[in-house]
């Protein structure tokens, strides 16, 4: 069995920036791609960035410039490094391992 660990959301302003972190135990060897995924308020859930296991990355394009994914497979841990927040990024963050492994979420609110 899988588990996923999140950790880095909370309140921050506009403008500001915010480090997501997800660490993977349990049954695994090695990890050929991890993803972020996000849902807002009244919002279905979506994709915000991917990584895969040779350092190619996938964005959302609301996204794209602003954040940076990242990974260390050693550690089993990927990074969410989000810059110059808008309010419309506020929602809950989730980690996902491939085919079916979520982390519990880390609430993101960007407000001033």
């Amino acid at each position: 069995q899988v588990q996923l660990v999140e950790s880095g959301g909370g309140l921050v302003q506009p403008g500001g920036s915010l480090r997501l972190s997800c660490t993977a135990s349990g049954r695994i060897r090695i990890i050929y791609y991890m993803a972020w995924y996000r849902q807002g308020p009244g919002k279905q859930r979506e994709l915000v960035a991917g990584i895969t296991i040779n350092g190619s990355t996938t964005y959302s394009d609301s996204v794209l410039g602003r954040f940076t994914i990242s990974g260390d497979n050693a550690k089993k841990t990927v990074y969410l490094q989000m810059n110059s927040l808008k309010p419309e990024d506020t929602a809950v963050y989730y980690c996902y391992l491939p085919p079916s492994s979520w982390g519990q979420g880390t609430q993101v609110t960007v407000s001033s």
